[in-house]
């Protein structure tokens, strides 16, 4: 089958990819295949949506879909989140963050119970413009945006440091956790751990870093990966270019998400994104340190960087004991495996990271799970 089968004449695109006779019809496609797969979606976004649309319960037993690390709240470290949670107790300070951001653990506090116990000065934001503002209207505060995400992400705190440096803000600081996704499904493929047959690409990253990007995992590892959308049809499109690559043992880079992904991107936020940051290698939670798989601060942008602020000692970290979000971001556990789950860990009451962001497989299963 081709990359998105579907008209783009209809009254309703959208309509169409949400159209249960569609979906009915691919499932039952995919239903008929013989070809057993496990098959990775790389997105968080794509975790919930396969459980929200149906799709992840109708496929047959011999299909299998593990969740990856593509949870930018799941995969950002503890010594990350000790730093931020170090700066929002700092003196004359102030750490602004995403609200998905509050409740992840650690080592002995999440940021939520660090203000309401030892007077954090934490402010949730709808986005970085409002850490702009905020520090142009109090110079005398150290204003702390803590920058989680990724490439999606990215752009729109490139384009805050540039406005900070253009207006002369020098009480702005970037505290940055972003991490890159191709880096990270190298390491995967790489370690050899586990065995992956296809890849459901990440949709809105593939907006960015476009199709490109992900030549590697055909090329290198042999491995077919499609960029698709969220909703139920697309998903089940990309399933089945997936599972006709896996039997004909033709492995490519396909876009199912045509309609909002090209082959290049979008070369505007890549170049914002180079005028700011520079590769550098980072740590992911559950993953260890990936080579260039993250983002710092470079050139006359660097004077923006939260690491000059930091006059605290980071001691060792270590994650929650039973806690299993490391195993379940490498796609080598599913969250039902865990110990924890549904009885310590919870989403009012969270261990782990993945039972924090709506994004998470955590919670994608506890919400959804069998049903």
């Amino acid at each position: 089958m081709k990359p998105s089968s579907i008209s783009n004449s209809s009254a309703s695109l959208l309509d169409n990819f949400r159209n249960p006779e569609i979906a009915r019809r691919l499932l039952g496609e995919i239903r008929s295949r013989e070809t057993h797969a496990t098959l990775m979606e790389v997105c968080g976004t794509h975790t919930m949506a396969l459980f929200a649309t149906g799709v992840r319960q109708g496929l047959p037993e011999h299909i299998h879909l593990a969740s990856g690390p593509g949870c930018p709240v799941c995969v950002t470290p503890l010594e990350s989140m000790e730093s931020a949670i170090g700066l929002a107790c700092r003196k004359d300070t102030v750490l602004f963050c995403f609200g998905d951001m509050l409740k992840v653990p650690g080592v002995s506090d999440t940021l939520e119970s660090a203000r309401a116990n030892r007077g954090a000065r934490v402010r949730i934001m709808y986005s970085p413009l409002d850490a702009l503002e905020f520090a142009r209207n109090e110079p005398r505060t150290d204003v702390v945006l803590f920058g989680v995400g990724f490439e999606t992400t990215i752009p729109l705190f490139a384009s805050v440091v540039q406005r900070a440096a253009a207006h002369r803000i020098t009480n702005l600081y970037l505290l940055t956790a972003f991490k890159l996704i191709p880096p990270a499904v190298d390491a995967l493929l790489s370690s050899g751990d586990i065995r992956i047959d296809g890849f459901i690409l990440p949709g809105h990253v593939s907006s960015i870093i476009g199709e490109g990007a992900y030549s590697f995992i055909a090329e290198r590892y042999h491995v077919p990966g499609v960029i698709a959308g969220f909703e139920a049809v697309d998903l089940l499109e990309g399933i089945l270019l997936l599972l006709d690559m896996i039997s004909r043992r033709e492995p490519a880079i396909k876009n199912q998400y045509a309609r909002f992904v090209s082959p290049r991107g979008n070369q505007r936020a890549q170049d914002l994104i180079a005028s700011v940051f520079t590769e550098c290698d980072s740590t992911w939670r559950g993953l260890g340190e990936i080579r260039n798989s993250g983002v710092r601060l470079t050139g006359e942008f660097s004077r923006f960087d939260a690491d000059a602020l930091i006059d605290f000692e980071i001691g060792a970290v270590s994650e929650p004991a039973g806690c299993s979000c490391g195993e379940v971001l490498a796609g080598k556990r599913t969250p039902t495996e865990c110990a924890l789950f549904r009885s310590a860990c919870t989403p009012a009451h969270p261990v782990g990271p993945c039972m924090v962001s709506r994004e998470g497989a955590c919670a994608a299963h506890y919400y959804y799970g069998g049903r």
